[in-house]
């Protein structure tokens, strides 16, 4: 035994071990041939991340708390849907939150590329499975009490010497994993600091500390991309495990983007590996789709262009149109989350078009498809926590219910939001935006305005249609009244007058103010205006609707254009009228009534001078 093994006063140092495994029966094996040493005692086990992260929280300050960790660097690696960097990422975990606490692997033969991420990672030592008991448990002590030991490190599983070019491939695929593992702990902050600043309960002060914060967060993210350059396809899946071989067109940046909040851990917080995406078949596909595919893996929750929207969420909501709104009956908070949730949504579109073999001009075909599959989907993430309903005697399931008036949603909402294709293609394909029939190219600052309000309605008009069914079917029913209503409209007489106030609204937009916008060339735009809901006009070439009007609708045209035509010639002619009658009235008939009342009042003033003076001679007499 080392002498550092044993302290001053000459006892034994007892060492506790963690054990990190996702096979039991080596766990037990382990435990069991360890229990003959009385200087290293098993104090935790764990199968998983979230296990052994939790594990060794619980035991900080404790007298159980581990002072060596023995990791199998394949965890996970049985399910493929998870690769084989899971090891990986567990280090650089344990590494940032202890960093103190020594790692030991004991795994399978890894790679050379392995074995040089995690010695970079600051792995103290390694031994492969099947290591004597002689050789193991000097190692383990060695490693327990602060010092190295490899017992292999860049040589092959037959002991080859490695190549110089398996050496620039270790490299490589190392520094994919320095990356890889510092975006993943970029995205973790950037989360935990969104998840704070949706705190409706948060003053002004900390929202900007929180919000600047962020854009720290994103900035150093930008750097590291920068700054650390992307392994090879080849080098990527050896260290992954995944056994797939990307084609030469596949961005690589496509594998690092950040795992959903769905996809992280609940009790460690860590970003659990994304499944594998789906491949493109087509290895020839167009090289706009394969350059510009990056685009979006910065578009995602991060980009500035859904980042501005995310944060004008946080603000007032209130409508600000003069006109009713379907979301106008929900609770502040439940609007909120619902137009929240529809962002999220829309960007788990954006990136399945981005895995698809859509080109740009397809999304024009496929863009009714796409809007029904997004309100779908946010009708049911936001129906589900109350998928069933009491109706009277009846079990009512929400979802289903709402889901039925599809083809009327599609018809009466859907269709009708304006720039859908634009809007799509902006982000996924960096295309211009035309504004006012001027060319704006992707990023600029007018381009990125436009997308925003186009983006903001779009998430508004399907808010619209979400709430549209459940007023249909359940508008009076007390349970969802308490649930979602507005206090201000939960009585039945304000229900029933909300929903008069929307179908007359649709009335009179239907015949009148969809005509008129079509006539006039222009949108009208719902966007989010920091303290409310506000109505923008934009201008819009819509010849092809406008040939298309029919019945009432292009009886409103025609009025208007009937007026536009009468108009001036009319206002010309009582303009003219009424210059005559000024005329009249001023110079003729006024001028008459002056010369008279001139005529009166001179001839009351000579009988008023008479009468005085007559007076004033009687008295001289």
């Amino acid at each position: 035994m080392s002498d550092r093994v044993a302290d001053t006063l000459g006892t034994v140092r007892r060492f506790k071990l963690m054990l990190i495994d996702d096979d039991p029966i080596f766990r037990l094996g382990l435990s069991t041939a360890l229990a003959s040493f009385p200087d290293l005692q098993v104090v935790a086990e764990a199968d998983s991340v979230a296990d052994a992260l939790q594990t060794l929280a619980d035991g900080v300050g404790t007298d159980n708390a581990p002072n060596l960790v023995i990791l199998e660097l394949n965890l996970g690696r049985s399910n493929l849907s998870l690769g084989g960097s899971i090891g990986l990422q567990l280090c650089q975990e344990l590494k940032t939150q202890f960093p103190k606490l020594p790692i030991f692997l004991l795994s399978q033969r890894l790679t050379p590329e392995e074995l040089i991420a995690a010695r970079t990672l600051g792995v103290e030592g390694y031994c492969p499975k099947g290591t004597d008991l002689s050789v193991l448990v000097p190692a383990l002590r060695q490693v327990a009490v602060g010092e190295v030991c490899w017992s292999e490190l860049v040589q092959t599983q037959n002991d080859a010497p490695v190549e110089a070019s398996d050496v620039i491939q270790s490299r490589s695929s190392l520094l994919w994993q320095i990356r890889q593992s510092g975006l993943r702990q970029i995205d973790t902050a950037i989360a935990q600091v969104t998840n704070q600043v949706q705190n409706p309960n948060l003053s002004t002060l900390d929202w900007f500390i929180l919000t600047g914060r962020r854009r720290e967060l994103r900035t150093a993210r930008w750097l590291v991309n920068q700054l650390l350059p992307v392994a090879t396809t080849g080098a990527r899946n050896q260290v992954a495990g995944t056994g797939f071989t990307d084609p030469p067109e596949e961005n690589p940046n496509d594998l690092l983007n950040p795992p959903r909040s769905g996809s992280r851990d609940r009790r460690s917080g860590i970003p659990l590996p994304t499944p594998e995406p789906r491949r493109r078949n087509n290895p020839s596909l167009d090289s706009t789709l394969a350059t510009q595919s990056s685009a979006l893996s910065e578009s995602s929750i991060l980009s500035p262009l859904l980042d501005a929207t995310l944060n004008k969420l946080q603000f007032g909501l209130k409508n600000l149109t003069g006109s009713p709104l379907e979301i106008d009956i929900l609770l502040e908070e439940k609007k909120r989350e619902l137009l929240y949730l529809i962002l999220r949504k829309f960007e788990d579109v954006l990136e399945e078009l981005r895995f698809s073999q859509l080109q740009p001009e397809a999304i024009a075909l496929k863009h009714s498809l796409i809007l029904r599959d997004l309100w779908q989907a946010s009708t049911t993430d936001f129906f589900g926590k109350y998928c069933t309903i009491q109706v009277g005697n009846l079990e009512v399931d929400i979802v289903n219910t709402l889901l039925q008036d599809a083809t009327i949603i599609q018809q009466s909402f859907l269709d009708k939001i304006p720039l859908v294709v634009e809007i799509i293609n902006y982000l996924l394909f960096q295309t211009p935006l035309m504004i006012d029939n001027v060319s704006y190219s992707f990023g600029t600052p007018e381009a990125r305005d436009r997308a925003e309000v186009i983006l903001e309605n779009l998430l508004i008009q399907i808010a619209n249609s979400v709430v549209q069914p459940l007023l249909n079917y359940f508008a009076d029913v007390e349970a969802i009244k308490q649930i979602f209503y507005d206090r201000r409209l939960i009585s039945s007489r304000e229900i029933a007058r909300f929903r008069n106030n929307l179908s007359w609204k649709y009335r009179l937009e239907r015949y009148v103010g969809e005509p008129t916008a079509i006539f006039e060339s222009r949108y009208l735009l719902l966007a989010l205006g920091g303290i409310g809901i506000k109505k923008i006009s934009i201008y819009a070439p819509r010849t092809n609707e406008l040939q298309q009007l029919r019945g009432a609708q292009l009886a409103c045209t025609l009025a208007l254009e009937t007026r536009d035509a009468i108009a001036p010639r009319l206002r010309s002619t009582v303009a003219f009228l009424g210059s005559g009658v000024v005329y009249v009235l001023t110079q003729v008939i006024g001028r008459g009534i002056g010369l008279i009342g001139r005529g009166i009042i001179q001839g009351i003033g000579t009988t008023l001078q008479e009468t005085r003076f007559g007076k004033n001679g009687e008295r001289q007499k």
